[in-house]
């Protein structure tokens, strides 16, 4: 670790007594420094922003080294910028636009888990409702399964609906997942997800602005979401109401031109509301599937996604003239040539010659009362409408 001391120090004082992502914090201790900031705040010294009143008087009494060694007694860690660990791409909020007076970088992360926060430089963010449809469940599932094979971190917020889907869609796949709280790392919320919250903070990791013992609150929320989509390469939206705090966390990855994803629901379901604006408005690229999702966000050139194609069958690649002799072709009783060449509008001479290359492509037949479509389950028939390979044009 990098970082001094002093900094350290000044950063968890700093943060335990203010509110995460506060931008007046944040922008003093960008232009001056924790430290400074600190030390003034803690002198008396106004800052004509309304800081000092809020937290300066709560200084006094705070004691930031005795909270480091609580939380190292709870295998909890303070990562702060200059630690080998920190995730740089964070930095870029504080050139980000700030929303409802909340932005800017962490002035620290409390993390509970092995993994280093440095690994997320590739991670991905699925976030959505928490009363999610079955279908929106099993397709975070599946997306997070793919991403996580694929080596990319999945990122969420332990929620239930979406955000659980996806945390376990990763862990079943064999891949990391991590969970950003809107509370304390040693705490678990909602309770219902402590087996989920241990797992992750035993295997992978926890991680929050907010101190130990802090609890959730709604602006905590919308504070957590900006360091969602901070952490992450992109950010997956998978089924988010008209209002949804997934929404929230869209404006950030689209505030940091971060690759924003929206997977489509029915037109008819309200948890696909917010979702289907994103894509109305252009605001976000359509995905259906993690290979399309690892399209956007890998390295160019990588994870390429082919186009989805029918499938193409025999007849499809006969040339046109064949194809029309092909259609006049009946299919349970046989015809002669010249019924054949009539029905098609072609002369009996090349219609022969197209009947027999479609006898030796074993689509047609040649029988007793003339030709016919050859019986698709005959054991040596490649059948009409055999599968061929095809190339991409």
């Amino acid at each position: 670790m990098t970082a001094s001391d002093r900094e350290r120090l000044a950063r968890v004082a700093l943060g335990t007594l203010g509110e995460p992502g506060d931008s007046r914090l944040v922008s003093l201790v960008a232009e001056l420094g924790p430290v400074l900031v600190h030390d003034q705040l803690l002198a008396g010294y106004d800052t004509g922003d309304g800081v000092q009143d809020d937290i300066a008087a709560r200084l006094v009494g705070a004691d930031p080294a005795r909270d480091l060694e609580r939380a190292e007694r709870a295998g909890i860690r303070f990562v702060v910028p200059g630690d080998d660990e920190w995730p740089t791409q964070v930095d870029q909020l504080l050139r980000t636009e700030t929303l409802r007076d909340r932005g800017g970088p962490p002035l620290g992360l409390w993390v509970r888990g092995p993994m280093g926060l440095d690994e997320l430089e590739s991670s991905v963010a699925v976030v959505g409702s928490r009363s999610a449809t079955s279908y929106g469940t099993t397709i975070a599932g599946e997306i997070a399964a793919v991403v996580a094979r694929a080596g990319y971190p999945v990122v969420s917020g332990a929620a239930f609906g979406i955000d659980q889907a996806a945390h376990r869609g990763a862990l079943a796949a064999g891949g990391r997942t991590v969970a950003v709280l809107a509370c304390g790392v040693d705490l678990v919320y909602p309770p219902a997800h402590h087996q989920l919250l241990e797992h992750l903070a035993k295997t992978c990791a926890v991680v929050s602005e907010l101190p130990p013992g802090r609890s959730v609150s709604r602006i905590r929320f919308l504070s957590r979401n900006r360091l969602i989509a901070a952490l992450t390469r992109g950010t997956v939206v998978v089924e988010a109401a008209a209002r949804s705090g997934a929404l929230n966390t869209a404006g950030w990855a689209a505030r940091l031109y971060r690759p924003l994803m929206s997977v489509p629901g029915p037109v008819t379901a309200a948890q696909s509301e917010g979702t289907h604006e994103l894509l109305r408005t252009g605001a976000a690229s359509i995905v259906t599937r993690g290979e399309e999702v690892l399209e956007l966000v890998a390295p160019s050139g990588h994870h390429l996604v082919a186009p989805r194609r029918g499938r193409v069958y025999a007849r499809d690649r006969l040339p046109p003239r064949q194809q029309q002799v092909l259609d006049a072709v009946p299919r349970h009783r046989g015809v002669g040539a010249d019924a054949i060449a009539r029905t098609a509008g072609i002369g009996l001479l090349d219609t022969q010659s197209a009947l027999q290359r479609l006898e030796k492509m074993a689509i047609v037949a040649r029988t007793s009362d003339g030709w016919r479509i050859r019986d698709v389950n005959a054991p040596d028939s490649p059948a009409e409408n055999a599968e061929v390979p095809t190339m991409n044009p």
